[in-house]
């Protein structure tokens, strides 16, 4: 299995496959990403805890099965270790060059997958990351842990 982290440097951001035996590194940059015509990435932790289980890894399998079904939607899919958000699992973050990021929290694969891919396109159909709050599913309008502006671009 391979997990992996994100880190930002010089206004990239390095994807680096975590393995037992210390894997290869590859940038990824989110230019390169709506390059290819993803307007939106969706960061999904993978090491949040309910007892022993890690439902955040059965969760980004979940949509990592359901957008290989929707080509076109926009989105970009990343798995990341962890978002600081260990009482608030599952967490989902939504994040794109130019626009604002909205980190989500309590949300589980059973009852939230078809509001995340939601949320997920709506996101990456605004032009700055603002989906009125009317148009959010509810877990993005009750589960919001923080929103943050555009980082500048350097």
């Amino acid at each position: 299995m391979r997990l992996s982290t994100l880190e930002i440097a010089g206004g990239a951001i390095e994807e680096r496959a975590v393995m037992s035996s210390q894997g290869p590194s590859r940038q990824f940059d989110l230019a390169d990403a709506q390059a290819q015509g993803a307007a939106a990435t969706l960061f999904v932790c993978i090491t949040c805890k309910a007892g022993e289980d890690r439902p955040g890894q059965s969760l980004f399998e979940a949509l990592s099965a359901r957008l290989a079904d929707e080509p076109d939607s926009g989105v970009t899919l990343r798995a990341v270790e962890c978002l600081s958000v260990c009482k608030r699992p599952c967490t989902v973050a939504l994040g794109a060059r130019g626009k604002w990021t909205y980190v989500v929290g309590d949300l589980t694969e059973e009852a939230h997958l078809d509001d995340i891919i939601l949320a997920a396109r709506h996101f990456a159909r605004s032009a700055d990351g603002v989906v009125p709050w009317r148009e959010r599913p509810l877990p993005f309008r009750k589960g919001v842990i923080s929103r943050t502006p555009p980082l500048p671009t350097l």
